[in-house]
């Protein structure tokens, strides 16, 4: 059709459409105009477009020209449909609702129905001959426009029905007669003038131009604007909006609405997968409001529609090639398919489905490893309770798993409760009898989310889902009273702040609080993950980790070894803490000689153990980093120590006075300790060089220990130490006749070491950045208290993200940058590491292999997300 007006087309019949279009029609049109393609039963409608919306935010109005479209494609929609809005014997009925580029469920408003009014209702009801189906449609309609366009709380109405249902003694809606429903939308419309002091529009042009700008503007309501911030989604791309010919679930008996997957949401499996409620639209199955029935049901109840529904389904899996989420609406036996879209899934369930799609040949092997993300690689990691302790405890409740995961904390009713709670530190389990998009915020940082009623498909399960937090959903026999700040179950009050666990993997809930196991568990599906990361990249990912836990689950999740072996945490023990105060406290060389000897073989069997179970893989050992006095005992010890060291409590004092430091992590440790006390990094070195030599002989492993050494900020001070390592190592080679290979590596973290890295590079054979003490010291900011501020910063928008989980580009950034080409200028062969906290930081990730990086270095259960996110860059490089 051509238009009228001579401004850009903002305004797309769904047949004029296709699935490219994502960015300028949204996920709902651009897959809306593409089932239309299809030749699907999709109910006839058009777009309105990100553009449009984006014009409106800037403008706060709906331009003449933009309206004009919108009434003109009004008109091609009655003329399809056959039907007029406002007619009294064929009225039009529409929906309104929004659809962005990503899917954001639920973060943004809908109104249906709209075109109702006090003449429509009546053509309406004499039209389907059912009166009560028309005056429900009427109320809801009242509800929606005055809660989403006219901003009246929609309690204010549920209130009102609920009031009348119990005066009635009505337990369901179903109950209620033709009367009924006609007096309850008279109330409605009293609701509506004593909030807003005027009548409920009557004309259907004024209502879809309120309901267009209310749509336009929940682009950027708060819940909105937080699940993009979650998801790393632009606040200016705009929202669009469809316009749809209205189908009715609710007409009766053979009328329907419902949700499916292709697929199970939750593992991945092949195979059909929702639910549908008959005589709803299809609000009542998102919101949780009653219990549905699964899909296979409609098989019985409805046969020819549940066969043309599987075909369908089928149909759109494959010309999508990924799992689809179909919403779908059933009028009088006539199926129509409202929506469809890549369904929302688990960290499991993503991983199964494109392994499956790959392996089918669907997709490629780096096509199935981008639609994963790195946070689906941590929460596949997600720990379960430990078995033998589950099977002391009896569930109290049994629902539906929406979620997988385990979790314990305190209940709380409210989301503002639960955050709150979160806020001093609880950790919170949020109990609702549903949520809703207003529970967001404490949805996000609970641990685990249960509600009374709704299935697999209600917002508390796809968003639960989407965050990967343990989620149970559908317990009927859980009675919940927010005012009085309780539960009910089975007679017995559970109040608020009460500790329970939930297991979201099979659906229980039990009183206080369970173990969680956390081994990682060996998954193939995950593994094969990890061999298609490995095989697209040269790029390695080593972790940090000492203990054989650690070193076990690294090698598991993909590691190539170690690149930060941490060796202080290895003085903790009972009896090695206090040898290391002997050592510590010697007032002469020999008491200190004789400490450091028994050390040594401490450390000596420690190396041995992670050598071993490198096997061969790369081991970097950090020499001694933090300050002394950080072993020293605190008051309380004193006596006890004193006693253990045969000193005088008071002599105690006075030495760990005399060690005491204004500033400790800017003063005496890291390479200045090797500067005072040589003997300790000597003595590490002894350790280090025996074991590997002993580790070699007894597994026929060659072994190449590297060492590193830390806080260097002055060339002479590595020139200095180094020296004295090499001569150490030189005297053990000639001691037992034996040599190794070895690296004597680096760690920069001071911004000086930065700006001379060239000069630091000739004297090493790898350099590792440090990057939580190179921010500290960049920023001034002390990484242990950070967390008292952060908060008001990125609130108020001095830092978009905590510098110690992210990599600061422009400071952080540029420091490294400049370091990295100084070191590269030299010409000379050395390895460039990371190893701090953003190390396993996808986002940093991303800035550091532009930069040149060899290998990153991080937690054991950080290695997933990082080695898939290198491999995507490499994906993307080669694309």
């Amino acid at each position: 059709m051509q238009l009228k007006t001579n401004i850009a087309k903002r305004v797309y019949l769904f047949s004029d459409g296709n699935k490219e279009m994502v960015e300028l029609l949204g996920g709902k049109g651009a897959n809306l105009a593409e089932m239309s393609q299809l030749g699907l039963p999709v109910p006839n409608g058009f777009t309105i477009t990100t553009e449009a919306c984006t014009e409106y935010l800037e403008k706060q109005e709906l331009s003449f020209e933009l309206k004009e479209q919108i009434k003109e494609q009004v008109e091609v929609l009655e003329k399809l449909t056959r039907k007029k809005l406002n007619d009294l014997h064929h009225p039009l009925l529409v929906s309104v609702r929004s659809g962005a580029r990503f899917s954001m469920p639920g973060m943004m408003d809908t109104v249906l129905n709209l075109g109702m009014n006090d003449k429509v209702v009546e053509g309406l009801a004499g039209m389907t001959d059912n009166v009560g189906f028309a005056y429900d449609c009427y109320r809801r309609f009242i509800q929606m426009f005055g809660d989403v366009v006219k901003g009246v709380d929609k309690n204010h109405f549920e209130a009102v029905l609920t009031q009348y249902k119990t005066q009635n003694e009505y337990r369901e809606d179903s109950e209620l007669t033709d009367k009924d429903w006609k007096e309850i939308t008279h109330q409605f419309k009293q609701v509506y003038r004593s909030y807003l002091g005027e009548e409920f529009p009557q004309q259907p042009e004024e209502q879809l131009y309120g309901a267009v700008e209310a749509v336009f503007k929940s682009w950027n309501n708060s819940r909105a604007k937080l699940y993009r911030k979650m998801n790393g989604i632009s606040d200016n791309l705009g929202t669009a909006v469809t316009i749809q010919e209205m189908v009715f679930g609710n007409t009766g008996d053979r009328s329907g609405t419902g949700v499916a997957f292709t697929r199970n949401p939750a593992t991945g499996e092949n195979g059909l997968f929702g639910e549908f409620l008959i005589n709803a639209q299809g609000e009542d199955v998102v919101a949780g409001i009653r219990t549905p029935k699964e899909i296979s049901e409609l098989k019985n109840l409805m046969p020819d529609t549940y066969s043309q529904f599987v075909k369908i389904a089928e149909k759109l899996e494959k010309h999508y090639e990924d799992m689809q989420d179909i919403e779908f609406t059933i009028e009088n036996g006539k199926l129509f398919i409202l929506q469809t879209r890549n369904g929302k899934r688990t960290s499991k369930a993503a991983v199964a489905i494109v392994l499956d799609l790959a392996e089918e040949g669907v997709i490629s092997k780096e096509e199935a490893l981008m639609r994963l993300t790195p946070s689906m690689m941590d929460q596949l990691l997600h720990p379960s309770f430990l078995a033998a302790e589950l099977a002391e405890h009896v569930p109290v409740l049994k629902g539906l798993p929406a979620s997988p995961g385990s979790a314990s904390g305190d209940v709380y009713f409210t989301a503002e409760a639960a955050k709150k709670a979160a806020e001093s530190g609880a950790k919170t389990i949020l109990l609702r009898n549903e949520t809703s998009p207003e529970d967001i915020e404490g949805m996000i940082i609970c641990e685990a989310i249960v509600t009374a009623r709704g299935g697999m498909t209600s917002h508390a399960a796809v968003v639960a889902r989407g965050m990967g937090t343990c989620c149970v959903v559908g317990c009927d026999q859980l009675v919940i009273d927010e005012q009085e700040k309780k539960a009910v179950i089975d007679g017995k009050d559970l109040k608020e702040g009460t500790t329970i666990s939930v297991d979201g993997s099979t659906g229980k809930v039990y009183l206080g609080e369970i173990t969680k196991d956390n081994q990682v568990a060996g998954s193939h599906a995950l593994s094969k993950v990890i061999q298609w990361c490995k095989d697209l990249s040269n790029v390695r990912v080593k972790a940090n980790a000492e203990t054989a836990k650690e070193i076990s689950a690294s090698l598991e999740l993909g590691g190539e070894g170690m690149g930060l072996v941490r060796t202080e945490h290895m003085f903790f023990g009972e009896e090695r803490i206090l040898e290391m105060r002997r050592m510590i406290l010697a007032e002469d060389k020999q008491a200190k000689l004789k400490a450091l000897a028994q050390l040594k073989k401490y450390q000596k069997e420690d190396f041995k153990t992670i050598f071993a179970l490198a096997e061969g893989k790369p081991a970097i050992v950090r020499l001694l980093d933090p300050p002394l006095h950080e072993f020293l005992p605190t008051e309380k010890e004193v006596p006890s120590v004193a006693k253990e060291l045969n000193i005088l409590p008071k002599d105690l004092e006075r030495l760990i006075k005399g060690l005491a430091e204004n500033n400790p992590m800017l003063g005496h440790r890291g390479c200045r300790l090797a500067v005072t006390n040589p003997e300790i990094y000597e003595m590490q070195t002894e350790a280090i060089i025996e074991a590997a030599i002993e580790a070699e002989q007894e597994t026929g492993i060659k072994m190449v220990p590297e060492i590193m050494i830390p806080l260097v900020s002055i060339e002479k001070e590595l020139v200095v130490i180094k020296e004295t390592l090499v001569r150490k190592i030189d005297t053990i080679f000639k001691r037992l006749n034996k040599q190794i290979p070895y690296l004597i590596g680096t760690m920069i973290e001071t911004p000086r070491a930065c700006l001379i890295a060239d000069k630091i590079a000739e004297h090493v054979d790898f350099i590792s950045f440090g990057t939580n003490d190179l921010t500290q010291l960049t920023y001034g900011f002390s990484r242990d208290d950070i967390g008292k501020f952060v908060q008001d910063y990125e609130q108020k928008e001095i830092l978009a993200t905590d510098p110690f989980q992210h990599i600061d580009v422009d400071g952080v950034g540029a420091l490294l940058h400049e370091a990295i080409q100084k070191i590269k200028s030299t010409g000379k062969s050395v390895s460039i590491g990371i190893c701090g906290e953003v190390g396993g930081d996808p986002e940093s990730i991303r800035f550091l292999l532009n930069e040149g990086v060899d290998y990153f270095s991080c937690s054991p259960y950080r290695i997933p997300a990082a080695l898939l996110t290198i491999a995507q860059q490499s994906i993307k490089k080669n694309s």
